[in-house]
């Protein structure tokens, strides 16, 4: 059986003052006591589509279809805290993305229908433009959580470059994921 390779396609935010006001927004969640198991900050990223598991000998096609994607360096605005589903089911909190949501789109939707050319299936979620910073294990403290996004839900981050589109590899430790990146398309401006 081949080997396999975790992977998903990003944008990687590689600002070390916005990773800085990210590590400060969760350390703020933190405090609320709530059961939440934190992104590292080296690893918050933009993702544009996750693709599971894939072959080593699929990775230069999935590269080629990538470098297909018609977009020019743009920024993207960093702002504000929220919840998937919803804040009062929060699973997934999340960084929201402003300016650049739309480029971001415009980019997913030329993706998609080049990887369903290459056989993976649909992407079954709407795409929703962020950046994960936590997931929550468990009820705990939900309504310290719930006010602490709520108090936070304009926070402004910064602004970052969005050049380079990269396919990542997740390699999964007991530590969390090791991202690394196996291929960049990174278009002249």
């Amino acid at each position: 059986m081949p080997e396999t390779i975790r992977s998903f396609i990003a944008f990687d935010i590689d600002n070390d003052s916005i990773l800085e006001k990210i590590t400060n927004i969760q350390s703020l969640l933190v405090k609320t006591g709530a059961d939440l198991k934190l992104v590292k900050p080296k690893n918050v990223h933009i993702t544009m589509r996750f693709l599971g598991n894939i072959t080593p000998n699929i990775v230069e096609k999935i590269f080629e279809e990538m470098k297909k994607v018609q977009f020019t360096p743009f920024n993207v605005k960093i702002c504000g805290i929220g919840a998937f589903p919803h804040l009062r089911y929060p699973r997934v909190l999340w960084v929201g993305i402003t300016e650049g949501a739309d480029h971001l789109r415009n980019i997913f939707n030329q993706l998609e229908p080049r990887l369903r050319s290459l056989g993976f299936a649909p992407d079954t979620k709407s795409f929703s433009p962020h950046l994960t910073i936590a997931r929550v294990k468990s009820g705990r403290n939900k309504a310290e959580l719930v006010r602490c996004i709520t108090e936070n839900s304009n926070y402004e981050f910064g602004i970052v470059k969005a050049d380079c589109l990269r396919l990542k590899r997740s390699d999964l430790t007991p530590k969390g994921p090791i991202y690394s990146t196996l291929k960049q398309f990174c278009p002249q401006k």
